[in-house]
């Protein structure tokens, strides 16, 4: 069954990290399994989901992926437009996870200089989804990440399909064997709605 993916990196990333890199390769090596768009995303985070919502309505991808900050704009998008997502190592509260980074940034994959501020912050906050499917998610964790509390995830998702991944870090270094595993999940997905539908 081929898929549409639409990758969503993480905060300070882009279409050039390593691992949407790596997910682009094997979906070439694969291409039975399905394309990826991977945008380059606003580090806005009101701007980088009018660019999502935009290329939903364009493109019409049929699953999502999303790391870390990437995971939660997943999260959100998953519920308003009914659409499977892997997440890997996401944030679940992005606007306390990032409060020290409030201030001036530079991404080293962009160059781009911008600021963060508190308003950054509460836009954040308003795209929270109020409930979660469970079934929409298979999740990817790694209990080394020192980035994000990988239990906070398995409380968060409670229900969904998780994958724990003993002694992987926040990047996932696991990730190129694990995406037949996604392929997988997303397929059944979609045949488990077929029923539904008819």
């Amino acid at each position: 069954m081929s898929q549409r993916y639409l990758y969503l990196h993480g905060f300070q990333s882009g279409p050039q990290s390593l691992k949407a890199r790596e997910t682009a390769a094997w979906l070439q090596q694969h291409p039975a399994a399905g394309q990826l768009l991977c945008p380059q995303l606003s580090p806005y985070p009101a701007q980088a989901m009018q660019q999502l919502q935009l290329l939903i309505a364009q493109q019409q991808p049929t699953a999502l992926i999303g790391s870390s900050l990437g995971g939660f704009y997943a999260t959100a998008l998953a519920e308003q437009h009914r659409l499977p997502a892997v997440l890997i190592n996401p944030a679940i509260w992005p606007e306390r996870e990032l409060q020290h980074f409030l201030g001036p940034l530079h991404n080293p994959y962009t160059g781009e200089h911008y600021r963060l501020g508190r308003e950054h912050m509460q836009q954040l906050v308003a795209m929270r989804p109020a409930r979660l499917t469970p079934a929409r998610y298979y999740l990817l964790l790694g209990t080394a990440d020192a980035v994000l509390d990988w239990r906070e995830a398995v409380r968060h998702y409670a229900g969904a399909s998780q994958l724990v991944q003993s002694g992987d870090d926040h990047r996932l270094q696991a990730w190129p064997q694990l995406l037949p595993g996604v392929a997988r999940f997303v397929d059944d997905y979609y045949r488990r709605q077929a029923p539904a539908a008819g």
